[in-house]
């Protein structure tokens, strides 16, 4: 499986997670179940994927502005235990943006852009290939949508099903 491929694999999850996290109350998404110092909710899960996923591409390896910047919501936004208050929809909205970005891309992607190395701008002397930084961020959202699906199980709602092999393809007989 290359980066594509296991990104393909996220978008459709994503849709079906989406899917379900309409259908929680917003008590439930906005509601303290973590005490860490800048994720408390479900709905601070869902912005940090978003904006980790815009950092890393946007402002690290392409070294553009953010997509958070365009939105007026959330530009002023620096992450923490804020957004419980926020609609889910601001939040899917922004998520979508990032993923378009992303998949646009994704599809420029050959061997020397893989092989080139990124200078991170806030870890003076931290350098890492853009193959690496792509493998992170997956890794990354595998990790945090796992938390999310805990999280909504600790309140007695059943996550989706988003293991890997609900979305490969069934290959011919």
């Amino acid at each position: 499986m290359n980066i594509s491929e296991a990104y393909d694999y996220l978008v459709r999850a994503r849709r079906d997670l989406w899917g379900a996290l309409r259908c929680v109350p917003d008590e439930v998404l906005s509601r303290p179940l973590l005490d860490g110092a800048k994720l408390h909710c479900i709905k601070d899960l869902v912005f940090h994927i978003a904006s980790t996923e815009d950092f890393w591409i946007r402002e690290e390896i392409l070294r553009e502005q953010p997509a958070r910047k365009t939105n007026p919501a959330l530009k002023d936004t620096k992450g923490g235990p804020v957004f419980a208050g926020f609609a889910l929809e601001t939040l899917l909205d922004y998520w979508r943006v990032v993923e378009q970005s992303t998949v646009t891309y994704l599809s420029s992607l050959d061997d020397d852009e893989l092989n080139r190395i990124v200078t991170v701008h806030d870890r003076p002397g931290k350098r890492y290939t853009v193959d690496g930084l792509l493998w992170n961020l997956i890794i990354h959202e595998a990790r945090h949508v796992a938390q999310i699906s805990v999280l909504l199980r600790t309140q007695g709602i059943a996550p989706p099903f988003l293991d890997l092999l609900n979305y490969l393809p069934v290959p011919p007989a």
